[in-house]
């Protein structure tokens, strides 16, 4: 399909020939039930693999790329139409419209020239109702309505398959359906579970259940996809059977299906609730200070079973609309605010991903947030990545930061890592954060000393709490020597764009590491440890004018920050200059600031500023904000416009990537960063402005 952009007041329309238009954006994926990394759900959209964007006349994805059969249909007097997913030989509805929020994925489509049918995907945040953020649900709500004026005969149809299970389709599937608290579910899970395992990214143990409301309307059945849809074409509904042949999941597909009998649909709104989700007992292995142990999902310490859990969540379907709506709402104004409507078409796209990284566990006393590296590799609590992501926990909730670094310093505070350094992870793949306690986890000393130097007193100015540095003041001064060890003169080693390779001396690195010593200085000031305060915060100024001199290129035209020290043909984003602001350290002159806000438009190209010049064609959206959120008003406006107009022009197909080609907009030499939470480095204009000092 070909598109063409139309510029509009709210941001970018995109149209292709069956006009529908696609509200603030066009994403190169369109997220559908999008809550933790075993349910992320979405409907490929770019031209690399994707069909523009349209729900009915394409199967929805996992993330990874792989297909997740989940089916709407619709019978409008006696004729079948698709509108979700591509089913064979029923005709497809069209799609007129496409709107995102925060929260909300809405599709407008029409059936026939008769009916109207929206079709609203909620994945609940609730950043600060552990209870509700903790349940791995998300809703699909169908509503109905007369597009002519007239009455017509409406009945619905959905169904999801068997591969919502097992990333491996040759894996023998088991299911049963069932009743509980007035509502109809059907219930699929691999019959050989295997915890803490993966296929493809997909979890090898848990339940996933599809539910609706139980009332006279619904009907339902489990079969062969041929038979159970072919069903509800011949009649409108369903027989309440069960199959009972329990097989591989490519074995004659089997689905899970409801039929609404909706009856005679005019010009007010008919609708049904669907729900779907996963509920799994356990969800982590954690090697912290009671050894090696397995950590609850968090909604077991609030509901008894997986069908009290679904209950809830179903039931709570206006409360928890209400909750999405205001932080949509949040959202959006605070971007705007901040930036005008292009910043608020990054952040609302990004809020969904960068949660659907990570799961609560454990129990109300003692709770964890963990967080899976998803793509770039499987890893488990990768401190630079929860740094990157960290601007939208800050902004919603800075406790959620503390949730996330807890399991850090348990591990390391326990003795389970022998390098003097921070880990750079907590296991090699979620959902195993069984540690590293042989110290041959991936090595980035410097960059991840900074990252938590900087997290943890960020954290404390936002929450006031000045006992978590107490708590773990032996270990930050155990890491914060070695900032003083290396940050002037870093040694060749990875900082967190590791893809790029080891290199000595990196401008940006060393600038971390000294505003990481700052940092320490102001936490030691913080509780009483005057004497480590001056020592840290006379070292970093030393360092940092020194750097100046190392790291700055005066002589050319503009002048710039070189990507390491006197190499002058080089230069890169200077993204760590961020952190100067985000922890309020004021280490850094304001002339830098103001020469890389000069510099940056010199050097961009399509669709933004090259990384640095180890590759001058592709580039990493998170850093580029964190420019942004530094730079002065024209060149902050420069990075999002480009971004925005990345969004919608880029040909990938897959969840949001942060790294991408600057000419192109694909990926960059078959590298396919997707869905992953780093994105979350889109607020990072708003973690600025949510600084309030509340010590």
């Amino acid at each position: 399909m070909y598109l063409s952009v139309l510029s509009t007041l709210g941001g970018l329309l995109l149209t292709t020939a069956a006009e529908s238009t696609f509200t603030p954006a066009r994403p190169p994926s369109l997220p559908l039930a999008v809550k933790n990394p075993y349910l992320s759900t979405w409907l490929p959209a770019g031209s690399d693999g994707g069909n523009g964007g349209y729900l009915p006349g394409q199967w929805p994805q996992f993330w990874t790329g792989q297909w997740l059969g989940w089916t709407g249909l619709i019978r409008v007097d006696g004729k079948t139409f698709t509108w979700m997913g591509t089913p064979n030989d029923i005709d497809v509805a069209s799609q007129v419209a496409y709107e995102y929020t925060s929260t909300r994925s809405i599709f407008t489509i029409e059936a026939d020239d008769k009916v109207t049918v929206k079709i609203t995907f909620l994945s609940p945040l609730t950043p600060n109702d552990f209870k509700r953020q903790s349940l791995i649900f998300s809703y699909m709500e169908v509503e109905v309505s007369s597009l002519n004026g007239t009455t017509h005969d409406v009945q619905i149809y959905t169904d999801i398959s068997a591969e919502w299970v097992s990333g491996n389709t040759s894996a023998t599937a088991q299911w049963e359906s069932g009743v509980a608290d007035d509502l109809t579910y059907h219930k699929v899970w691999k019959q050989n579970q295997q915890l803490f395992s993966e296929s493809s990214d997909r979890a090898e143990w848990g339940n996933f259940y599809y539910a609706t409301d139980l009332n006279d309307t619904v009907t339902s059945q489990s079969g062969a996809d041929v038979d159970v849809r072919g069903a509800f074409v011949d009649s409108g509904k369903l027989d309440n059977s069960t199959d009972g042949d329990f097989r591989a999941i490519n074995d004659k597909w089997p689905v899970f299906g409801y039929a609404v009998d909706f009856g005679s649909v005019g010009t007010v709104p008919v609708s049904q609730l669907f729900t779907i989700g996963l509920c799994q007992d356990e969800a982590i292995q954690f090697l912290g200070a009671d050894g090696l142990t397995t950590l609850p999902s968090l909604w077991k310490d609030y509901f008894d079973d997986d069908t009290a859990a679904l209950s809830f969540f179903h039931k709570d379907y206006s409360e928890s609309s209400k909750l999405s709506m205001q932080l949509d709402d949040q959202i959006w104004n605070d971007s705007v605010a901040a930036a005008g409507e292009n910043y608020a078409i990054l952040t609302s796209l990004a809020a969904r991903q960068a949660f659907a990284a990570t799961q609560l566990v454990g129990t109300q006393d003692k709770h964890y947030l963990f967080l899976k590296e998803i793509s770039s590799n499987g890893n488990t609590q990768t401190v630079d990545v929860i740094y990157p992501a960290s601007p939208i926990f800050f902004y919603t909730n800075p406790e959620l930061i503390k949730l996330l670094l807890d399991p850090h310093f348990e591990n390391q505070e326990s003795g389970h890592y022998p390098n003097r350094y921070a880990i750079h992870d907590l296991g090699a793949h979620y959902p195993n954060a069984t540690g590293h306690p042989d110290g041959n986890d991936e090595q980035m000393p410097l960059e991840e000393c900074g990252n938590h130097m900087i997290m943890v007193l960020a954290y404390v100015q936002r929450s006031g709490n000045t006992d978590y540095i107490k708590q773990h003041y032996p270990i930050l001064k155990q890491w914060v020597e070695y900032l003083v060890e290396d940050s002037l003169l870093p040694a060749e080693q990875l900082s967190t764009d590791d893809f790029a390779g080891h290199l000595v001396n990196q401008t940006n690195l060393a600038l971390k590491g000294i505003i990481g010593l700052e940092a320490m200085s102001q936490m030691s000031k913080l509780i009483g440890e005057d004497a480590d305060a001056q020592n840290y915060t006379t070292i970093a100024h030393d360092y940092i004018t020194k750097w100046e001199d190392l790291g700055i290129n005066k002589a050319d035209d503009p002048p710039h920050a070189m990507l390491n020290y006197n190499n002058a043909s080089t230069h890169g984003l200077l993204y760590n200059l961020y952190n100067d602001k985000l922890v309020n350290t004021d280490l850094v002159p304001q002339e830098i600031y103001d020469m890389q806000s000069a510099f940056y438009p010199t050097v961009k190209e399509n669709y933004g500023v090259p990384l640095d010049t180890r590759n001058r064609y592709y580039t990493k959206a998170d850093w580029e904000i964190f420019c942004a959120a530094v730079a002065s008003e024209d060149t902050r406006n420069m990075f999002i416009s480009d971004l925005v107009r990345w969004i919608n022009e880029t040909p990938t197909s897959k969840p949001l990537t942060d790294l991408f080609e600057t000419s192109d907009g694909r990926y960059p030499g078959g590298v396919e960063f997707k869905a992953r939470p780093v994105m979350g480095g889109m607020f990072a204009l708003l973690a600025l402005q949510g600084y309030t000092n509340a010590i």
